[in-house]
């Protein structure tokens, strides 16, 4: 079965003019494009090739004809085309530039299926680029090595024509080897926008790592694959081709897809849910100070008590239904990422516990001059502010309570540490109190906390690809650390 280009299709359902966008970045992966309009006629001419043709690139109305050394030519590749809707590979003379002969090879395809009113897009390579390509210097190497390598793998010389593919491509796309190598990559590429991307990655200085593509297999599914390519250099430090890597993503992606969509849904219903809870909490808050302001003389020691617990009780679950959402907020794709000062979040935060500090007379001592992280500054509050007021609840009782936070680079990244010299974690403890809804107990005051804010420590790390863990030996302090890849 031969290989189809997938968008032509599509593009035989637009004019001339609305399809010319679409086979100009056709041309940006391969230099040499002809656009033949229905009856023989030219309607565009890829720049590079018109130059090397000695033409203008505008040829609205000339005959293809015309380009090529004999009629016979021509009269061949319109009857092949006309009985199989393609060519490959065919050889053809060209008139070049100043008297010059070209020759060259032609892959094509009609862009529909009524073969007289259908046009035909062209891709030539010319034979001189092939013969004066340092690929073939180096390619023996390279096979040898991919040839047994369990990904697919790609060679692509200069002018966008596959020039080797390894055994592994047969199971991933359906083709073999044999059926792909020497062809036009826009052959087996899914979208039009998919050209420019590709060209990018091919150019010299268009090195890419876990580029997802789309493409059709041979039985017409469609697959997503993680492409990773890097320039091959010639011994002369020239481009001899590009060297690419692909791995099938399709599951995965697929997976990603609906687990976000999950996702989507779980926060809607969070955020349904909260609002639900959060009407018949006001209300009775509301009630509450009206008691206490209107009938506050008539209760008695008892009956005051019972009211501070009821009032106690109604904002511990107003803070609980606050920090599920922000929970369930954290890591949303439309998170900003800026310049922050680690520096300037920590001083707000020291003057903001300044009254608990001073009460508890726990010394909090900040770095100097810490680096600067590119965060969310509203993140980046929150996870100092949840780490810090932590180790201020939780350290206990001890002689000289004191916190240190420190924030440093790292090989990869930035190490945020914020240690305490109080009663520390039993190393049973150390996993589960970063779980949701899981405390160490009572803060010193006497106050429950949600058992949220852990979890909301890890969750902002691991949205930013780290970590958050503790170290900790009982009575040895604790010292909570969160890295942050840069």
């Amino acid at each position: 079965m031969e290989p189809r280009l997938q968008e032509f299709q599509r593009a035989s359902s637009l004019d001339s003019s609305a399809a010319k966008p679409w086979v100009q970045g056709l041309a940006s992966l391969h230099n040499s494009i002809v656009w033949i309009e229905p009856e023989t006629r030219l309607f565009w001419i890829s720049p590079d090739l018109a130059r090397r043709l000695g033409a203008h690139e505008s040829q609205e109305g000339r005959c293809w004809h015309e380009l090529l050394t004999s009629r016979d030519q021509a009269d061949r590749l319109e009857d092949q085309i006309e009985r199989t809707g393609r060519l490959h590979n065919a050889p053809i003379e060209l008139h070049g530039a100043d008297g010059q002969t070209l020759t060259a090879t032609v892959s094509a395809a009609r862009l529909g299926c009524e073969a007289k009113r259908a046009p035909v897009v062209a891709i030539l390579r010319i034979s001189e680029d092939a013969q004066n390509t340092s690929l073939g210097e180096t390619l023996g190497t390279l096979t040898s090595v991919l040839d047994t390598a369990p990904d697919a793998a790609l060679i692509i010389d200069p002018s966008g024509f596959i020039a080797y593919a390894n055994p592994a491509i047969e199971p991933l796309t359906g083709y073999r080897s044999d059926e792909i190598v020497d062809r036009p990559l826009a052959l087996y590429l899914r979208q039009t926008e998919t050209f420019e991307r590709v060209a990018a990655a091919l150019r010299p200085d268009g090195a890419v790592r876990d580029v997802d593509l789309e493409i059709r297999h041979r039985d017409g599914h469609t697959l997503t694959l993680s492409v990773s390519a890097g320039v091959i250099r010639a011994p002369d430090g020239s481009n001899a081709g590009t060297v690419a890597y692909l791995r099938d993503v399709t599951d995965q992606r697929r997976s990603q897809a609906d687990l976000s969509l999950k996702n989507d849904e779980l926060e809607h219903y969070v955020h349904s849910i909260a609002h639900d809870l959060r009407s018949p909490l006001v209300s009775m808050l509301g009630f509450t100070r009206l008691l206490r302001d209107d009938y506050a003389h008539q209760l008695d020691e008892k009956g005051a008590h019972f009211l501070d617990r009821v009032e106690q009780a109604g904002r511990t679950m107003e803070s609980l239904i606050r920090d599920v959402l922000e929970l369930s907020r954290i890591g949303g794709a439309t998170e900003p990422a800026d310049r922050v000062s680690a520096r300037s979040v920590l001083l707000q935060l020291q003057a903001e516990l300044k009254p608990r500090l001073d009460e508890a007379g726990v010394a909090l001592a900040l770095p100097a001059d810490p680096p600067t992280l590119d965060f969310d500054q509203t993140r980046l509050y929150q996870l100092l502010s949840n780490l810090i007021g932590n180790a201020l609840d939780h350290m206990g009782d001890v002689p000289d309570p004191r916190i240190d936070v420190d924030v440093a680079e790292t090989e990869g990244g930035h190490l945020i540490s914020v240690e305490d010299n109080g009663h520390g974690i039993p190393s049973e403890q150390q996993e589960k109190i970063f779980e949701i809804f899981q405390s160490l107990g009572p803060a010193r005051d006497g106050r429950r906390g949600t058992g949220i804010g852990l979890a909301i420590v890890r969750k902002i790390a691991e949205a930013r690809g780290g970590r958050a863990w503790v170290e900790s030996q009982p009575g040895q302090g604790a010292c909570f650390k969160v890295l942050i890849p840069s």
